[in-house]
């Protein structure tokens, strides 16, 4: 079963840029390294769908007639 769960986007950034630093550091395990990949992987996606979403509500502010009125988007 897959659980959604909402990440802070600040949060699943930072954890990504780590994930990078050991990632580059190269003292992981083959395993390890598949295992932190899988999971930033994840993340980056997470980050991407939580900007996408932010660029929207945006765009709506500024297209509103002018006026500064926001529309809550519905979850995907």
């Amino acid at each position: 079963m897959n659980k959604k769960v909402d990440v802070n986007f600040e949060k699943a950034l930072d954890e990504l840029e780590s994930i990078v630093e050991d990632l580059e550091s190269g003292d992981l395990s083959l395993e390890d390294s598949l295992k932190s990949f899988e999971k930033g992987i994840k993340l980056a996606r997470k980050c991407q769908e939580q900007l996408s979403k932010a660029e929207l509500q945006v765009q709506k502010l500024i297209e509103e007639d002018g006026e500064l009125t926001t529309t809550p988007l519905k979850d995907v």
